[in-house]
């Protein structure tokens, strides 16, 4: 199926975006990657009388780390947070997440912002921010703000921009020089949403878990924090039973559905097992 017809523009700068945002309002949908709203509206699940194409504007495509975290640009590509050493070194949630995401066509083209923005229950990104701790920028015309993905990831496909607001960068806080990341995900085969996943971000001071993320993918309306599962691990230690009993909040958190993927209860078990696995392996690693 092809799409309705709509007007096609291609700013050169952030400014002229912003503008024509502004005055489309609505009508208008940014195309970055275009990996989720190309489908839309081939389907015609989606009908923007206007498309803003960004990929023009420079400068928008960069990994940087400064002091307090990490900031990813609008236009990075998921290939290029793949190759990241800097990722592989200090964010390793997200280096564990990125080789996950659908398949080399789309991490070609596919952005981390525009992921987020498009809130897809079962996108693996969103959990990696939820766990560790990530914000949005988020520009119009009249300002900037940035926006914790708690209050970011609203809804199924929901977010919350306002009209004439565009994500323009992702920014992830340091997670400490002693910390741990891996997220897990149950996929029917290579490229394929998930059955269920989780992601982890441990850091550690001293002996004590200084700070723990935990989120969940495909297990509910929208990506979601294991808080319970969090709270079971803050200021403790990685041990036996504070993993399991982590594990079993986490099982507890998610309201899954059954589907073609499942049972509901044969996901909410991948959810212990998988939470539980990742924090065996952090224990590892702090052991060693």
């Amino acid at each position: 199926m092809y799409p309705p017809p709509f007007e096609y523009v291609a700013p050169d700068t952030i400014e002229e975006a912003l503008a024509l945002i502004a005055q489309y309002g609505e009508d208008a949908k940014v195309l970055s990657g275009g990996m989720s709203l190309i489908p839309l509206m081939k389907l015609r699940f989606a009908s923007p009388a206007v498309i803003v194409d960004i990929n023009r504007i420079q400068g928008m495509d960069y990994i940087t780390e400064e002091a307090g975290g990490l900031r990813i640009g609008g236009l990075t590509r998921y290939r290029t947070l793949v190759r990241s050493d800097l990722l592989k070194a200090r964010y390793m949630c997200m280096a564990s997440c990125g080789p996950q995401v659908a398949d080399p066509l789309v991490r070609n083209r596919g952005t981390l912002v525009g992921s987020l923005c498009h809130a897809d229950p079962q996108g693996d990104w969103g959990a990696c921010m939820l766990a560790m701790n990530g914000s949005i920028v988020a520009r119009s015309t009249t300002g900037t703000r940035e926006i914790p993905i708690d209050q970011f990831i609203v809804g199924p496909f929901q977010n919350s921009l306002n009209p004439g607001e565009m994500g323009v960068e992702v920014k992830v806080p340091s997670q400490g020089e002693r910390s741990f990341g891996q997220y897990l995900k149950l996929e029917r085969k290579v490229g394929d949403f998930a059955t269920a996943g989780v992601a982890v971000s441990i850091g550690w001071t001293g002996g004590s878990i200084s700070h723990a993320g935990i989120a969940l993918t495909g297990v509910a309306s929208a990506n979601i924090r294991a808080s319970g599962a969090e709270a079971a691990l803050m200021g403790g230690s990685l041990n036996q039973g504070t993993i399991a009993e982590a594990a079993r909040q986490a099982a507890g958190a998610c309201d899954p559905k059954t589907d073609h993927r499942g049972s509901s209860e044969y996901k909410r078990e991948i959810i212990r097992v998988y939470t539980e696995r990742a924090l065996s392996a952090a224990a590892g690693l702090r052991a060693a």
